[in-house]
């Protein structure tokens, strides 16, 4: 338990306050509310919630594999139901302290938290919004919302709300709606879409729903589905109405003349003119030799790069990412982890075109039960479970299995033999007590996470790689592998043998090793203002806080990274980049990452569009602009052959033969336009 002494902040003025972890439970107070924090739809923490005198308290954890918030909140509105004092400490997502504090007294907020600080005179209709704020504080922001005038206020430390009704259901079991009615309100400007918040039928904030992350009171967790079905068809909706006017079907054949083409066989670029007609591309060469259709819409691309759709081979699907991915040049990618129950239909969608989104390949997400269980309802102990599991992904449609740390090791082999039988891929995390060689040689094809191909090395270190230690051994110990070592070239050599593939997620390790509390996320310095005032403030949050004598190793931690990766690529290993994070803006990250390893430009982008393609067994049609090969392309301004960073300025996104405008889809999210 993290006791707090009484202190006072040197952004405001002096106020003392009581400890935040308080010795009575305040689950006990009169009128106290429990809410249950769901993980994808299983029990994962709590949220506890009381009204004590002026002041409003609560404590939000959950588990999430081994990792999660352990946070204390306190709070006092005025008559607006505005904060007019917050202070939130504990532990945040990765286990780093929290103490986060706000004041607002006659109109002068005072705000600190790791990440920022500021003070602003005249702020007597304003709302801070906490970085570390529970689920709880949404529904005080909705109250507040809902009590002014016109339903906006300006926000802290920047940006503006607004809130309208977006929808109604009947509590679940009952009929009459008139009496019995559940209300979720849209509050926009928070993130990249409207956020719903959901209301009883008094009036009471319920909480949030979505198919990761929900919470609801206790005794009320089995209305999480309905909730969802009816939130799902009202963002689907609103899903529909931008895939009308965002994408742009050709009315007929088009040519993209004047352009360079780029061919990732050879990694050559060379002026040519590319013809499209339909779905296809017809054509691409010397126009003069083509047999051009009479119907045809010539577009001038002159002074601009063409090449083949980007692949993000690690995503996780939600609702907002379709558009991100497009608007960055991403026409596919892989999800290797979502509700095995929904993702199909995002899929029908976004193949469809009621909905704007990339292809996707489907990976099927198993896990073995126990604490540090994936989020996922498909938990696989024994050989009839994994029989059953692998069977039935097939049967739906998906591409591969990936496997998570609590599976059991000896069901690797019986998992792979399935998966294999039924044309299936195996990738994953490398199960606890598993080493990377020992995975590999039980049949896996793909390892996810450069850190997972590093652990290989520290066994002793980290003999447990379900729990945080996948991360902190990599931080104390990364730079002492010896990449020259017997162990390790043997290691290299096992992969190439088996022609095993690498997903790193290069970016992600660099926000833990490398960003700073209160400074840009590194790679982000270029956009951040671009982004949306809320989601600007989750690119300074910074990364793993090592202990004091582990900071100098820390520090070499993801060059080390860069090195490795570059010893793997430079021996053969076949690379496909993925990320796992921000989509869209974190694969031009993850690409200049890997060029800041010593990969050559040419050999970055072939990795990021046809060897992305052979990997997921879609180059007979992915992955080149070539005749016959599906019309999937993008037109940048720049030559990323001499820069990767010029993917950032990506003009026109073709998939399928229909047309988008990064410019347009950014606005729709609240993002401005690359420069």
């Amino acid at each position: 338990m993290h006791v707090r002494a009484a202190r006072t902040s040197a952004l405001c003025l002096i106020l003392i306050w009581p400890a935040l972890v308080f010795a009575e439970d305040i689950a006990e107070l009169p009128g106290a509310r429990r809410s249950t924090v769901l993980i994808a739809g299983k029990a994962a923490g709590t949220e506890v919630y009381a009204q004590q005198g002026d002041e409003q308290i609560a404590t939000f954890t959950y588990n999430d594999r081994g990792r999660g918030p352990e946070v204390s909140v306190r709070w006092r509105l005025d008559a607006r139901q505005l904060p007019t004092s917050i202070r939130i400490t504990g532990k945040d997502y990765f286990k780093a302290p929290v103490d986060e504090s706000y004041t607002n007294v006659r109109g002068v907020a005072n705000w600190k938290s790791a990440a920022e600080q500021g003070s602003l005179a005249g702020a007597d209709e304003h709302f801070y919004i906490p970085i570390e704020a529970p689920p709880v504080f949404l529904g005080v922001l909705a109250r507040a919302l809902l009590a002014d005038d016109d339903g906006q206020i300006e926000l802290l430390p920047a940006g503006r709300a607004r809130i309208s009704e977006a929808l109604s259901m009947p509590e679940p079991g009952w009929n009459n709606r008139s009496k019995h009615t559940l209300v979720a309100y849209e509050i926009t400007g928070l993130g990249f879409t409207p956020q719903l918040v959901w209301f009883d039928a008094k009036g009471d904030f319920l909480g949030t729903v979505g198919a990761w992350s929900s919470t609801l009171p206790e005794g009320r967790e089995a209305w999480l589905e309905p909730m969802l079905a009816a939130q799902a068809g009202h963002l689907q909706a609103r899903a529909a109405e931008l895939a009308k006017t965002l994408a742009h079907p050709a009315s007929s054949a088009q040519l993209y003349s004047g352009g360079t083409v780029f061919d990732p066989r050879t990694g050559q670029s060379n002026p040519a003119s590319v013809l499209i007609v339909g779905r296809r591309i017809a054509a691409v060469g010397d126009e003069r030799q083509m047999s051009l259709p009479e119907e045809l819409e010539r577009i001038d691309v002159s002074g601009q790069f063409l090449m083949p759709g980007l692949w993000d081979n690690h995503v996780h699907l939600d609702s907002v990412d379709g558009l991100l991915h497009l608007a960055a040049g991403v026409t596919s990618v892989r999800d290797l982890a979502n509700d095995e129950q929904t993702l199909p239909g995002l899929v029908q969608r976004f193949e469809e075109g009621t909905e704007i989104g990339p292809r996707v390949v489907m990976a099927g997400f198993m896990d073995g039960s126990g604490p540090y269980t994936g989020p996922t309802r498909v938990v696989v102990d024994s050989p009839s479970d994994a029989e059953r599991w692998v069977n039935w992904y097939a049967d739906q449609g998906y591409g591969q299995i990936k496997v998570y740390s609590s599976l059991k090791p000896e069901l690797v082999p019986l998992i792979a033999r399935l998966a294999h039988s039924r044309g299936l891929r195996l990738s994953g995390h490398v199960p606890a007590t598993m080493t990377a060689a020992q995975f590999i040689e039980a049949g896996a094809d793909e390892l996810q996470h450069l850190n997972f191909v590093m652990l290989n090395f520290l066994s002793k270190e980290a003999p447990d790689t379900r729990d945080m230690s996948r991360f902190t051994a990599i931080g104390k110990h990364a730079a002492s592998i010896d990449l020259q070592s017997a162990e390790v070239q043997a290691f290299i050599a096992l992969l190439v043998r088996e022609q095993t593939v690498l997903d790193p997620t290069l970016g992600i390790f660099e926000g833990m090793f490398e960003a700073e509390a209160g400074l840009v996320a590194p790679g982000y310095a270029d956009v951040i203002e671009r982004l949306p005032p809320q989601v600007r403030r989750s690119l300074l949050l910074g990364g793993l806080k090592p202990d004091a004598g582990d900071q100098a190793a820390y520090a070499k931690a993801f060059p080390a990274m860069l090195q490795f990766l570059q010893a793997l690529f430079e021996a053969g290993v076949t690379i496909v980049p993925g990320t796992d994070t921000l989509a869209g803006f974190g694969l031009h990250r993850e690409l200049e990452l890997y060029a800041a390893a010593g990969i050559p430009s040419t050999s970055v982008l072939r990795m990021a569009t046809l060897d992305s393609a052979a990997v997921n067994r879609r180059s007979d049609e992915l992955g080149l602009i070539a005749p016959g090969w599906l019309a999937d392309m993008i037109v940048v301004e720049g030559d990323p052959t001499a820069s990767v960073s010029a993917l950032r300025k990506v003009r026109r996104v073709i998939k399928n033969g229909v047309s988008y405008y990064p410019d347009e889809l950014y606005q729709a999210l609240g993002v401005a336009a690359a420069p």
